[in-house]
């Protein structure tokens, strides 16, 4: 089965080696799969390592960054399809609309807010794709204690949080990618 998976991940220089690695990892197993990559359309830190390592195993690359990142000459001229838009808010539209289902990788502010109104999105059944949080490492489990917090104190039902699958290996997570979504 052929899927488009989005991938959300830091696109700062700086990262831990291990974050590069393993965004590597998601990019060369999307490609084993047969599938397309769909990214933020950036060439640096996580961002490029997902795209580079999924054309490497040829797979196909469809990256979507705003026109003020492009002049910033931060743009993957390499994606097989570079979709430029005006806004934030339309690059993650554009994002949505490619996607068959969302992996995010550890990040800051910005990778964090895409997981966050995706997985918001799909417990309010906007959308049906699987939403995916590989995290072999703790990176957000800050997060997933407030979201804890946020079902306790009734302001998110329970299937708040079993609406997004947490992975700890790139494998468990691709395969998440592929099934139906656990409501």
């Amino acid at each position: 089965m052929s899927r488009a998976v989005c991938v959300y991940c830091s696109s700062w220089d700086g990262v831990d080696p291990s974050n590069l690695a393993l965004a590597e990892a998601v990019g060369s197993g999307i490609a084993e799969r047969g599938w397309t990559l769909v990214s933020g359309g950036g060439r640096r830190s996580m961002m490029g390592a997902v795209a580079k390592a999924a054309r490497a195993g040829g797979a196909r690359t469809v990256g979507v960054i705003p026109r003020s990142m492009v002049e910033r000459e931060w743009a993957d001229h390499d994606a097989d399809e570079l979709l430029i838009t005006d806004t934030m808010r339309e690059r993650k539209a554009l994002m949505d609309a490619h996607a068959d289902a969302f992996i995010t990788l550890p990040g800051g502010l910005g990778t964090c807010e895409e997981l966050v109104e995706t997985w918001s999105a799909g417990v309010l059944n906007l959308h049906a794709k699987p939403v995916v949080l590989l995290d072999p490492n703790g990176h957000y489990d800050g997060l997933m204690a407030w979201m804890n917090e946020l079902v306790d104190a009734g302001f998110a039902g329970p299937t708040s949080i079993s609406r997004l699958v947490r992975a700890a290996d790139v494998s468990t997570a691709l395969d998440a990618c592929a099934g139906p979504v656990a409501v």
